[in-house]
């Protein structure tokens, strides 16, 4: 008895190729609308769908596969006499093979200019169905969803006559992830139309493999990229890499960081990051001058260490950064002199990233794992509310320490809590992350500034409770504070600061991270 394989695609690279082997091999071959013609066109011979259900296709191709002896032919266990003689008597033919690959939802809703309709149409019913079907069938049924499996069913067939019955559960399993990924995309899509923002009682994420990689955090720990299944622009899975090893896990979370604090600019700057905490910030007028002054700002803890550019890298900055070791150096773009000169540092990873700069979209959602359980909560998009904000201080800061107070906060905004950073003319000069207390962050701040904390203006991402940060600043020759505030005490730190002549903005948004 032949056996009998139905494929309908909108994939349709190797299609004829398998299509031709299976008729080879005996294969029947069942098929739908485009998928039979193209099979027809290269001289195949091809049962149209209606030739077996006994209905046409209808609804504008809404239905055609949605029938018992299409369902029935797939989900009938092979063994089971009851099942056997229910298809004879409703002649049903067995179908043994099944090639879907679903309507291109997701590309769909990439197109520019899309409308919600067209989205809708290009969800596929039909498909799920029998790929579900086949799946949950996989000990007497083969099921394809992936041209790339193609060859190894092809393989399995002419040398065996069947394929095995690992080789089926393995393509049962690839099944069941890609529909629940393609209803996760649909379900997501939709659900970002509501008018709403009330968060989903249930939410299921997709996203696409990149690649494997070496190891995790550490050694012993296994790891793979992914990236969303809607790539977002600026993301840094969109960067092209133009040299050096592959990028490990930590490179990975530590490259992130890095364009993630990129993105608070937009004058030329320089950002590096060594265990996803900032080492040394500068902007100016010239990217090579924001270069000398991020390298400057910590030239020890920048060895090893991740660095991003806003602007694209031209030669004089490739040779300025020579000598310096780094891990990862992402910019939008690179001269050809830059780029032949940045490759001949063979461990060091090159990224071209465009969007690099691009701000994140307000409203877009931040994902944190915990043991058993996922925080979801909208990214820190925002930096300072002007109608929160305020002097509470006696003295106010002039125009060149405001400067130098939003950038420190930019900075403060993206290193770990507690925080507290140093900036004096557009340069970070001193940082202490991820204290227990604050008074600690500031002395560590204050210590890695050395000489350069005395003139330079000091940030917080979160309120001071007491007045030791504010005694500490102004023991280290610091001039001016900008702060949240919100603490029942602060007046305590107001106190102090007039006390000292120190202005303190309080911007009324805090920037915890952790």
């Amino acid at each position: 008895m032949k056996k009998r394989a139905l494929i309908s695609v909108s994939d349709k690279s190797g299609l004829v190729e398998l299509a031709r082997k299976l008729s080879e091999q005996d294969f029947e071959l069942v098929s739908t609308g485009g998928t039979a013609r193209q099979l027809q066109e290269a001289g195949l011979a091809v049962i149209p769908i209606d030739q077996v259900t006994g209905y046409p296709e209808c609804l504008d191709g809404r239905v055609k596969t949605l029938h018992p002896k299409i369902h029935g032919g797939i989900l009938a266990i092979r063994e089971n006499e009851v099942h056997m003689r229910t298809l004879q008597e409703l002649e049903i033919t067995p179908i043994d093979l099944v090639v879907i690959n679903l309507y291109p939802f997701k590309a769909t809703i990439q197109k520019e200019g899309v409308s919600l309709d067209e989205c809708i149409e290009n969800i596929d019913i039909g498909g799920p169905g029998m790929l579900r079907a086949a799946a949950k069938n996989h000990r007497d049924v083969t099921v394809l969803v992936d041209p790339q499996d193609y060859d190894l069913v092809l393989r399995e067939l002419a040398e065996r006559g069947d394929t095995t019955k690992e080789t089926r559960y393995r393509l049962a399993c690839k099944v069941f992830q890609h529909t629940a990924a393609y209803d996760a995309l649909i379900a997501g899509y939709l659900t970002r139309q509501l008018p709403d923002t009330e968060p989903p009682q249930q939410v299921t994420l997709t996203y696409d493999k990149i690649s494997g990689l070496r190891y995790g955090e550490n050694p012993h720990q296994s790891a793979t990229y992914y990236q969303e299944a809607v790539p977002q622009p600026g993301s840094l899975p969109q960067a092209s890499q133009l040299g050096g090893k592959a990028l490990s896990y930590n490179n990975l979370a530590d490259t992130d960081a890095a364009i993630a604090l990129l993105k608070e600019f937009t004058e030329p700057t320089v950002v590096a990051i060594k265990h996803a905490n900032p080492c040394g910030v500068g902007s100016d007028n010239d990217l090579l001058r924001a270069w000398e002054k991020a390298y400057a700002a910590d030239s020890v803890s920048i060895f090893g260490g991740i660095v991003a550019f806003n602007r694209p890298v031209d030669l004089s900055v490739a040779k300025a950064t020579k000598g310096v070791f780094l891990e990862v150096l992402v910019a939008p773009d690179f001269t050809d002199d830059a780029l032949a000169e940045l490759r001949t540092r063979k461990n060091l990873r090159i990224l071209r990233l465009p969007d690099v700069a691009r701000p994140i979209e307000p409203g877009s959602m931040a994902y944190k794992p915990i043991l058993g359980g996922l925080l979801v909560q909208e990214q820190d998009t925002l930096l300072l509310d002007e109608h929160r904000m305020l002097v509470a201080t006696e003295n106010k800061p002039d125009e060149a320490m405001r400067d130098d107070l939003i950038f420190a906060m930019k900075v403060v905004k993206h290193t770990k809590s507690n925080a507290i950073v140093l900036v004096k003319d557009g340069q970070t000069v001193g940082i202490g992350p991820g204290q227990p207390n604050r008074i600690t962050s500031v002395q560590l701040a204050v210590k890695n500034a050395g000489e350069q904390a005395k003139g330079s203006i000091m940030a917080s991402d979160a309120f001071f409770p007491f007045s030791d940060c504010v005694e500490a600043a102004a023991e280290a020759g610091i001039v001016a504070i900008i702060q949240p505030g919100g603490s029942i005490r602060d007046q305590e730190s107001i106190d102090a600061c007039n006390q000292h002549q120190l202005p303190m903005l309080m911007t009324g948004l805090r920037h915890f991270r952790h």
